[in-house]
Order: structure tokens, then sequence, then C-alpha cells
């Protein structure tokens, strides 16, 4: 099993930055929408509110398929089954203003924000690619 992992490490108030792990391994940066499940227990609850467009998946651990994205136009790395969300992908971007709740892969050397992306996005996909190949599944717990 390919096992990923995006540690949650700064909550701003339009953003999320992380550490993804490959295996226990730190792997890249990552950036994603404001945190909007502020007790961590992976659904909207207690007055929790999902904004489209502004807000990252919950905390939680989903099985990850590779996947043409149609909007994309390539194959990503695809999240399953996330409560109150569809079509979550990892992938190249930015900013916030680039992601809908997709996580996004890069280095954060600037504040807000993750640079040289291409790079980590084809890495990632290069991994969980060559993880299909042996036939292993692939999982990532945001936490």
């Amino acid at each position: 099993m390919l096992k990923l992992k995006v540690k949650r490490r700064y909550f701003g108030e339009s953003y999320t930055i992380g550490s993804m792990l490959i295996n226990g391994e730190y792997f890249c940066d990552t950036l994603e929408d404001p945190n909007r499940d502020l007790n961590r227990n992976g659904v909207f609850d207690n007055g929790e509110k999902k904004i489209y467009g502004n807000t990252c998946i919950p905390f939680g651990t989903y099985q990850v398929e590779m996947r043409m994205s149609p909007r994309l136009k390539r194959v990503l790395p695809r999240l399953l089954d996330v409560p109150s969300f569809d079509g979550i992908l990892i992938h190249r971007g930015n900013t916030a203003a680039d992601t809908l709740g997709c996580i996004l892969v890069g280095e954060n050397k600037v504040k807000g924000k993750v640079i040289n992306s291409t790079k980590w996005e084809e890495k990632l996909v290069a991994i969980c690619k060559d993880a299909v190949a042996r036939g292993e599944e692939i999982e990532i717990e945001i936490a």
C-alpha cells in the first residue's frame, strides 16, 4: 500500500499550508483552501459549513485512484468518497484560487503560495502510477 499523508501545519484565513509525506517520508509542501472542519472530526457539524470553492476537505483517510481529469486533461490522483465533496484531485497550482478544494503540491517558499508545483505534481503522479502498476492501493490521510 502506498500511503500519502497531508499534515496540515498552518491554518490561514484564506489558505491552509501542509506537508505531504509518502510512506512516512517528507515529499513536498501542500496548499489548500481554508479549513472549516474546526473540530477536525472529518464532518461539517456544530455550525461548521462548507463554502463551495473555498473550503479544504475534511480531516480523515481516503482511498485514492489514478484517473483522467476531464477538466485538466491528464491523469491525476483523485480522492474517493470525501464527504460533501466530489472530484477532489492532487495537482499543480500556486494559490488557493487554483484549488476549488483540491490539494496543490509544491514548495511553500512564498507566503500563502506553493511554487515549482509542476515538478512536484509530475513526481507524485509517477510514484502513484508505479504503485498502481505494482498492484498497490493508494490511501491518503489528511491530518
